[in-house]
């Protein structure tokens, strides 16, 4: 009887201490960015199509590992004509790149909730390491599912010429650095 039980309470402090799968929530996540066009005005899109988790065993998500798939395919500046351009060989070339992705390797506290998380994103067949600052904004209970929901902010920049996008425009044209922001709401499935 006690081999038993000692087995079991060590069987739940493993347990305990395995991370838990966070997935991003489609309806609560966005995926934007912005470039400079001829160094006047901003230009912004998203990403409509998207997949995100989360895993985390502790409860601050300071050992959280990050992992990212985009359809660059559902690119969406609000201008047809301008997302077309950018989906040929001449930007993000979808025909011949359709995906986009990252993969973290590392999260360590700025300070608060706020961390800087580093890994590796693949983008027009190019691996670079990056690094984003990721913002933990609290976790809720949603009244109707009562799931447990945490709330991220991730914000970076990122230079076009290092994957290779864009590259027959000049920096003057089209700023080389974009700026990334991700919103998302993640929940247990």
């Amino acid at each position: 009887m006690k081999k038993h039980f000692l087995f079991w309470a060590l069987l739940l402090s493993v347990c305990t201490g395995f991370a838990q799968v966070w997935k991003s929530d489609p309806a609560h996540s966005k995926l934007s960015f912005s470039t400079v066009h001829m160094g006047i005005s901003d230009v912004s899109g998203r990403f409509n199509k998207f997949e995100a988790t989360i895993n985390a065993a502790k409860k601050d998500f300071s050992d959280a590992s990050v992992e990212l798939k985009v359809d660059v395919n559902s690119i969406n500046t609000d201008v047809e004509q301008r997302d077309n351009h950018l989906k040929s060989a001449d930007f993000f070339d979808v025909a011949q790149f359709p995906d986009m992705s990252f993969k973290s390797n590392g999260i360590t506290r700025i300070e608060g909730n706020k961390y800087r998380l580093t890994g590796d994103l693949t983008l027009h067949g190019v691996t670079k390491p990056v690094s984003m600052v990721m913002e933990y904004r609290g976790t809720v209970q949603n009244p109707q599912s009562k799931k447990d929901i945490a709330g991220f902010q991730v914000t970076g920049t990122i230079r076009r010429s290092d994957f290779g996008i864009g590259s027959k425009f000049p920096a003057a044209m089209l700023s080389d650095e974009v700026q990334i922001r991700a919103d998302g709401e993640f929940s247990q499935p």
